[in-house]
């Protein structure tokens, strides 16, 4: 048996409405092309004796006029009617001149400019929504995986029931190499999953009875049973969802870069067209002033530099799951880290054994290192490969608790073959009363660095301690912070001992340092800092999330972190500073690019108004001149997707 899969993700795979009246335009232009071209074109149309030609301006409706006519009654009017809905609700939009121009064509009987203008308004705002998707395509791609069926067993036997059906307490079974369909414990089998789906690293984690499994993660040659301590619609992969939902409904905010241009731009295109009409008398110069000035530059080379812009971070390892920040990440001016995993590797290295028992430093580290397999707190690595870098032989487990906030517990096989298990606890000198309260005395003074207490058989062994080696290449990261890119105050943040903070901070080169701070404190001091400036904060995103959704520009470090963190605007996949170097560098050739499209599309637009409203351009001809425009400033747009030479300015 086998878990099904879903062959789609949460995403809807039919177009978009805005995409379709796009490709109905390019049928509707196509028709009229061949229409014209076979001769046709011009012979009036006649239903049955009624002439519907007299309800229609100018010259009536003709035969090519009819992919037009219906293309600006089936596409043009709901664009139109959304453009008004937004203009009650406040929203004045740079896309305005364009609905006005399509009534305005529709009013004057010019169908094949109105449809010229559907098309430049619906391509752009497609294009735009191919920006957001795009920004989370890699998590569409992860909930593509999620399975639709779990084993569940019962005295029966084993029955393939839908998630829906799958209840708090229940035990399913996960088969080898199937997709942990729920999040759950481990109640019988031995083996391991691949964890990978959470940071795009390999990830093998060991499991045991009383291991914790995550929906996502792929098993592997062990069947394993797996007690159920949510249901599915509170599961791992159940946020993945909720985020893909929510990415999908974001609106490019880059836009409001095209809306504050068009603020300026739209009255100014109105006022000329006005001007043109009352000079001339003649509506169509009207119109035509206006096809001239519909601001593609902004509708449609905006979003594609937004594409290109998130199609170069997804090529740099950077996921964009909300564009916006490329536009606002320019404009910070306060950078505040999370201590581990931003500046440090995220990768403790045990540097002390201090004995305080009978058991020998290979002892403790055996026992210690035979539980820690089976955990993914962040200094069970260090302790698994100090135990392999001494050639130390693991013990089976056989059984394991790791409740969070009480450290790691378990019952480990003797060292010397006895036929009863020793009782192994790792846990800090906070919960050590709950375990060992006579052990408290005897521990050595507080010192430098990380530390967890190994209990054995309820009395204190050891007291091990570690390092968080710094990244290489963070000082000179930070110190190139303000020169390069204007932040002017710099912050490190973290839950850890001050002397430890303090310790990071001075080899960094970061002055303003805040310890101890537990994850509601850093949303305060974000906010604050968020009110005097705008802000990034750089985090692993494990307890993070309301610090990431408060910053102006919440960026994630991937390694350590969910990719599902819905609170960050972009996930740093190998958790690199020379990632979120890029990311910066990105973000400022975006707008440097958008502006450049934008801005010279429409100094190009207002030289075409003073000839439509000179009379030298007609609204055909002056969709078409737009239409050349379009392309230049599409293809100046897509020059953000080129990888300049370089995207990182330290070293």
């Amino acid at each position: 048996m086998h878990s099904a899969h879903r062959d789609a993700g949460p995403a809807a795979r039919r177009l978009p409405v805005t995409e379709l009246i796009a490709l109905a335009a390019i049928v509707a232009l196509a028709a009229w092309g061949v229409l014209v071209w076979s001769g046709v074109g011009g012979r009036p149309v006649v239903l049955g004796g009624l002439d519907p030609g007299r309800w229609f301006p100018g010259r009536g409706l003709v035969l090519a006029d009819v992919p037009l006519v219906a293309l600006l009654i089936l596409g043009g009017l709901p664009l139109v009617w959304d453009l008004l809905r937004k203009l009650l609700a406040g929203t004045f939009g740079s896309d305005l001149l364009a609905g006005i121009s399509i009534l305005t064509s529709i009013l004057l009987g010019e169908y094949l400019a109105g449809v010229l203008v559907v098309l430049m308004l619906s391509g752009g705002e497609a294009l735009e929504s191919r920006a957001v998707s795009r920004a989370g395509d890699v998590l569409n791609a992860l909930a593509r995986r999620m399975p639709t069926l779990a084993h569940k067993k019962s005295a029966a036997g084993l029955t393939d029931v839908a998630l829906s059906g799958i209840s708090v307490g229940d035990v399913i079974v996960v088969l080898p190499h199937e997709i942990c369909p729920v999040d759950g414990e481990v109640v019988s089998g031995r083996g391991s999953m691949d964890e990978s789906y959470l940071t795009g690293e390999p990830y093998r984690m060991a499991k045991a009875p009383g291991s914790n499994v995550l929906s996502g993660a792929i098993n592997g040659q062990a069947a394993l049973e797996v007690r159920t301590d949510r249901v599915a619609g509170d599961s791992r992969y159940a946020k993945i969802m909720d985020v893909l939902r929510s990415s999908e409904e974001r609106r490019p905010q880059l836009r409001r870069l095209a809306d504050s241009l068009g603020a300026l731009y739209t009255p100014l295109a109105v006022a000329v067209a006005a001007a043109a009409w009352f000079v001339s008398g003649s509506p169509t110069r009207f119109l035509a002033v206006l096809v001239v000035a519909t601001p593609c530059p902004l509708l449609i080379a905006i979003p594609v530099a937004i594409i290109g812009a998130v199609s170069l971070a997804a090529k740099r390892g950077i996921v964009i799951r909300d564009p916006a920040i490329l536009e606002r990440l320019d404009t910070c001016r306060t950078a505040i880290f999370d201590k581990t995993g931003t500046l440090t590797y995220g990768t403790p290295k045990l540097t002390d054994v201090i004995l305080m028992g009978r058991l020998s430093e290979g002892e403790v580290l055996a026992l210690a290192a035979s539980l820690e397999g089976y955990s993914k707190h962040p200094l069970a690595a260090a302790v698994v490969q100090a135990a392999a870098n001494r050639s130390l032989r693991l013990l089976e487990v056989e059984a394991l608790a790791e409740k969070p906030g009480q450290g790691l517990t378990g019952r480990v096989k003797r060292l010397d073959d006895g036929a009863e298990g020793q009782d192994v606890a790792i846990t800090s000198r906070q919960k050590l009363a709950t375990v060992d309260p006579a052990g408290l005395d005897r521990l050595p003074a507080v010192a430098g660095g990380l530390e967890c207490i190994v209990v054995v058989d309820g009395v204190t062994a050891a007291v091990l301690r570690f390092r968080d080696t710094p990244r290489a290449d963070g000082r000179s990261f930070v110190e190139h912070l303000s020169p390069a890119h204007g932040l002017s105050r710099v912050m490190l943040v973290s839950g850890d001992r001050e002397s430890e903070v303090k310790w990071l901070a001075d080899l960094v080169g970061i002055t303003e340092v805040h310890a101890g701070i537990q994850p509601e404190g850093k949303l305060t001091l974000v906010e604050r800092a968020t009110a005097e400036a705008p802000t990034v904060f750089v985090g692993d995103g494990i307890n993070d999330a309301p610090a990431l959704a408060a910053a102006t520009v919440g960026i994630a470090m991937g390694t350590a972190s969910d990719v599902t963190s819905e609170a960050a605007g972009a996930v740093v996949m190998d958790s690199a500073l020379e990632r979120v170097d890029e990311l910066f560098h990105i973000g400022r050739r975006l707008r440097s690019v958008a502006l450049q499209s934008a801005v010279g599309g429409m100094a190009a637009s207002l030289v075409g108004m003073g000839f439509a409203a000179a009379g030298y351009l007609p609204p055909a001809a002056g969709a078409l001149m737009q239409e050349a425009i379009d392309v230049v400033a599409v293809l100046n747009a897509l020059r953000v997707a080129w990888r300049p030479g370089a995207l990182t300015d330290y070293r």
